[in-house]
């Protein structure tokens, strides 16, 4: 009975310390994402990425609040702060989010203080941040399970990086300006900023880069058979590429300042001296309206509303919705919350 005792002692500090292992292991372990996952929409992510809707949750950097990270039904109720971090180029799947930060609050959890800019990824709650490259990286896409990023260097200026969800096998792919937002089928779609403005791609598999199109184009975004985009040689009038038919149709021949796409419609900014306005039309051309009068940005979509400001000044953040009549609002709820979350 006694060496019975003995091994019991003995043993039971060992299953325990191997039950904590296996919790530790299994609890930090990143599930890998379904093929073909996206973290958000290029329209979004080129317009600043504030807001990004996964499996029927928008999360959202309230500029009320200096851009900390926000949630809410796509309807406007539940919203709910989820922490003091300043985020901007929101992408979500499975269980995590992941996000530029570019500041956090010192009311923040502990660790808060000894956090500095860069890539991050959190539990859908907000907590459990872990930052996964310590980097300026303001623009940043979700494929699969590898983090797309825009890292800028004083040395070595703009380049574009790779690192996992799970913050391994990070990689810097190519010392060239490449916006990472534009990705369907394992494709980066980007325009040139070097010797030439074409539409090129970016095989994520292997990093191989082609040339789709000898346009001038600037801002793409792939949905579908097609590339929207703003043409430089022709004073930034939108344009459509057909990748299937190789064929190019003018949208409008309004100058664009920005612009974003969502199922069949598209929402722009006019860049006009005498008459600026936000406008929508379809993304055959037709059906052009004035949304609102004057200069705005940070034209963000979601499955209900279309959300944008002023330019240069973060609030008041205006709503209309997605379809149907045009029904320009303040974004109340966001500033409503905030009074509750302090």
């Amino acid at each position: 009975m006694k060496v019975l005792k003995n091994i019991l002692i003995a043993t039971i500090p060992l299953l325990l310390f191997a039950a904590l292992f296996t919790y530790s292991f299994f609890s930090k372990r990143i599930p890998e994402n379904p093929p073909g996952t996206t973290g958000n929409t290029a329209g979004n992510l080129n317009n600043g990425g504030l807001f990004c809707e996964d499996d029927g949750t928008v999360y959202f950097a309230n500029a009320y609040d200096n851009y900390a990270l926000y949630t809410m039904n796509p309807d406007e109720t539940n919203v709910a702060k989820l922490s003091n971090a300043q985020v901007s180029s929101l992408n979500a799947a499975g269980n995590f989010l992941y996000y530029y930060q570019a500041a956090s609050s010192a009311s923040d959890q502990f660790s808060s203080m000894f956090r500095t800019n860069g890539v991050y990824r959190s539990k859908k709650n907000g907590k459990s941040s872990v930052c996964l490259k310590r980097v300026p990286a303001p623009t940043l896409a979700l494929w699969d399970n590898t983090i797309f990023y825009q890292s800028y260097s004083t040395k070595t200026g703009t380049s574009l990086c790779r690192i996992d969800t799970n913050k391994e096998n990070f990689e810097e792919i190519q010392n060239y300006v490449i916006n990472p937002a534009s990705i369907q089928n394992g494709k980066i779609y980007f325009g040139g900023t070097g010797k030439d403005h074409y539409l090129y791609t970016l095989d994520t598999s292997n990093n191989a880069i082609a040339a789709v199109f000898m346009g001038d184009v600037y801002n793409p975004i792939i949905q579908d058979d097609y590339v929207y985009y703003m043409d430089i040689s022709s004073d930034y009038r939108l344009c459509r590429y057909s990748l299937s038919t190789q064929t190019t149709e003018i949208l409008t021949e309004d100058r664009l300042d920005f612009f974003n796409v969502a199922g069949d419609i598209i929402y722009y900014q006019k860049s006009d001296p005498d008459e600026p306005a936000l406008k929508r039309i379809h993304t055959n051309g037709t059906g052009e309206e004035v949304v609102a009068h004057g200069v705005y940005e940070h034209i963000q979509i979601t499955s209900q509303y279309v959300y944008f400001n002023a330019y240069d000044a973060p609030t008041p953040v205006f709503h209309t919705p997605l379809y149907g009549p045009v029904q320009v609002e303040s974004f109340s709820a966001a500033a409503a919350a905030v009074a509750v979350a302090k």
